[in-house]
């Protein structure tokens, strides 16, 4: 039984995408489209126990899922209508038929069909890392940091503009792709960041999700080699992808940048990235994902923490607060401040932020604490921030920062200096 629920977890990862894409394609109903894969998920966890794994779970899947949304539709009222209508907008097996746009991966073509125009960016990303990742409401909404019932409105929101305004699943001809492709691009970096750095559960790593993302991301990169933000994405990924190996420890707790070992970071992806992202750079077209890959640089090309450029890492992020004018640049910035000037420029910065519930922000406030030698008010924020943290790993590491914190005997306070670098944030 074990092996039939990997095999069935496996084939979710991989296959769910495509099952539910392509039920929306024939019925045009994208709530009823999801309602049927899961069905179809159940089934395989009832079944393939009893009948073995099939050879191609993924045709198995859909097929399961398409005489459910067939059964579901007859018994609706308006069941027959929407039966012709799902024949004349069947999907031939093979992805390239009827296709000049160039997009030749399937799931990649997916992401474009979903990314269409006429809704709006924020929107697509969601549908997107929804229908084709597979993520739960409720991370997507931790990428956005909205609360879940807020995203799960947007969702149903974007569904009903959809059904009503009747936008096509097709993936555009290859002059329109553009107009898709920093929604695209979006959908990549949220489901990599999701896989970097799981947003619930257990694990801080989901590998697979991250390493799909990359897979997708050069394919895209491949499609589009004059875009040097599709560029940008990909060396971003394989500069964090490259240190998977040495973030969490043998139990799956949490380590932090600084206690990494670089000897283990994977040199090959190091060295793509740099030279990607030098590629993308000789365009002098700059954008967010160019500008994170530089940072992500300056971390994966020092050889040691100490050699680490906190200044430029710090002006990087200010030139990234003009493409993304968000609270979580503004952040990363003071923590960078804080290793390039000292503790209490970074918690000046921080006293300007609010970011309610996101457990990062009084995790940075009590390590800049810890390092003036404040430890009792250090260890009451790294309690807020343990008390909002969204993962096992992360929890038990900052349980392990309130015991330090509390065993440090009182003492003078050290007023400003600089020693090791804050835990990292994405």
């Amino acid at each position: 039984m074990a092996d039939v629920e990997t095999a069935v977890a496996e084939a979710f990862r991989e296959e769910w995408g495509q099952v539910v894409a392509t039920l929306i394609r024939i019925t045009g109903d994208w709530d009823l489209a999801e309602e049927c894969a899961q069905e179809a998920f159940a089934l395989a966890l009832r079944t393939w126990p009893r009948d073995g794994v099939p050879r191609r779970p993924g045709a198995w899947l859909t097929t399961a899922a398409r005489n459910r949304a067939t059964d579901r539709l007859r018994r609706d009222a308006l069941g027959a209508a929407k039966l012709r209508e799902a024949g004349r907008m069947h999907v031939p097996d093979d992805p390239d038929t009827d296709n000049d746009s160039g997009v030749t991966d399937d799931r990649l073509r997916l992401i474009f069909t979903c990314c269409h125009p006429a809704l709006a960016t924020e929107a697509q990303v969601a549908l997107a890392l929804r229908t084709l990742a597979g993520l739960s409401t409720a991370e997507i909404a931790r990428a956005f940091l909205v609360p879940e019932a807020t995203m799960s409105q947007r969702l149903v929101r974007v569904k009903r503009k959809i059904r009503n305004a009747g936008i096509p699943y097709r993936v555009p001809p290859a002059h329109l792709l553009p107009e898709r492709t920093a929604a695209v691009l979006g959908v990549l970096y949220l489901t990599f960041n999701e896989g970097y750095s799981a947003s619930a559960g257990p694990d801080l790593l989901r590998p697979d999700l991250a390493a799909e993302a990359v897979r997708l991301a050069r394919v895209l990169a491949h499609l589009m080699p004059d875009e040097p933000e599709a560029l940008g994405l990909l060396a971003l990924m394989l500069l964090q992808h490259a240190r998977r190996a040495t973030r969490v420890g043998a139990g799956g707790e949490l380590v932090p940048l600084e206690e990494q070992d670089r000897t283990r970071w994977d040199t090959a992806e190091i060295t793509e990235g740099t030279q990607l992202l030098e590629t993308a750079l000789r365009r002098r077209q700059p954008g967010p994902y160019q500008i994170q890959a530089a940072i992500a640089a300056c971390h994966a090309t020092a050889a040691t923490p100490a050699e680490t450029d906190w200044a430029q890492i710090a002006g990087l992020y200010r030139e990234l607060r003009r493409f993304v004018p968000s609270e979580v640049v503004e952040l990363n910035r003071a923590v960078a401040v804080a290793m390039a000037d000292g503790p209490l420029a970074g918690l000046t910065l921080l006293d300007e932020l609010t970011l309610d519930g996101y457990h990062l922000l009084p995790a940075t406030r009590a390590d800049l604490l810890r390092r003036l030698g404040r430890h009792t008010e250090a260890a009451d924020w790294y309690t807020r921030a343990r008390n909002l943290a969204p993962t096992e790993a992360e929890r038990a590491y900052l349980t392990r920062r309130i015991s330090e914190a509390l065993s440090v005997p009182a003492g003078p306070v050290r007023r400003e200096g600089k020693s090791r670098p804050p835990e990292e944030t994405p």
